[in-house]
């Protein structure tokens, strides 16, 4: 599933193309993804012009010039691909899983793929933004100011769960997923094993700056391309080529002087089903 870098990317892509674009047409070509679409969805949409492209957490947001937003997010194998007009060449066919095409008033087509269809449309208005059921409990941004250590310490403060699952609860801190989680934990020195409460003061201020430091290293190199995800020019991200421990089993992790054969290099474990990454060595 793509985390927040790629939503990151994905928003980054999609502003030059349709902030201040007018949606020309808009097509819906199913009843539903993981929800039904909104009553006129495709009708609602249409002619409106985009006036803000912006992320929280995993979700992006595109502000009409009626009020609406429209809420997008990609679920398991969604993609936002862009088909730029070209002359008169007409655009490339439409694929089975291009489930909405928007196209801009300069011609320009943005295509929602979504092969197994757990990505999520809906559109509402402006007011009810802090209100909606998939957004009103986030927890703080990890890229903006109100996430930082004693922050962060303060809502971990009581939890006896790991931290790893600590992290990965949208209400302590939006947006982070399993792979920047085991990423981060590695750059903090933090066990995963570590009850979320002890992660207080240094070690707070360490995690803070650890997530931080790895999400916008992400970002920079355009997300990490894991199974379907493609930035929205169709490009691949390439910080998987950068992962420190993440699916990295039995090697060694970087800055590490043991021997994996001996050692085990770098360990993983299933929490709550889902793989964890971690050196045993480094990370207490």
């Amino acid at each position: 599933m793509p985390e927040l870098p790629e939503v990151e990317t994905v928003v980054r892509g999609l502003r030059p193309r349709m902030e201040g674009r007018r949606l020309a047409r808009v097509e819906q070509r199913r009843p539903n993804l993981r929800f039904p679409f909104p009553e006129n969805f495709a009708a609602r949409l249409t002619g409106r012009k985009v006036e803000r492209i912006l992320r929280r957490a995993k979700y992006m947001l595109l502000h009409l010039d009626d009020g609406q937003v429209l809420l997008c997010h990609l679920g398991m194998s969604g993609r936002m691909v862009i088909h730029e007009k070209t002359g008169r060449q007409p655009p490339a066919p439409l694929d089975r899983h291009d489930h909405v095409v928007f196209t801009t008033d300069q011609g320009t087509e943005i295509r929602f793929n979504d092969a197994r269809r757990f990505g999520v449309m809906d559109l509402f208005a402006g007011a009810e933004l802090d209100s909606h059921p998939l957004l009103k409990d986030l927890g703080p941004e990890p890229l903006g100011n109100d996430f930082n250590g004693p922050g962060l310490a303060a809502a971990l403060k009581g939890k006896r769960s790991p931290i790893k699952a600590a992290l990965l609860d949208q209400r302590v801190v939006a947006g982070l997923g399993n792979i920047y989680v085991c990423e981060a934990l590695f750059l903090a020195g933090l066990s995963p094993r570590r009850q979320a409460y002890t992660v207080q003061g240094g070690r707070a201020e360490r995690l803070a700056a650890a997530v931080r430091q790895v999400l916008t290293r992400a970002i920079e190199a355009g997300g990490s391309s894991l199974r379907d995800y493609v930035q929205a020019d169709g490009e691949l991200g390439y910080f998987q080529h950068e992962w420190a421990v993440y699916g990295r089993e039995g090697e060694a992790c970087p800055g590490c002087d043991c021997d994996p054969g001996r050692s085990g290099g770098i360990a993983r474990l299933v929490q709550s089903g889902r793989s964890t990454f971690y050196c045993a060595r480094r990370q207490r």
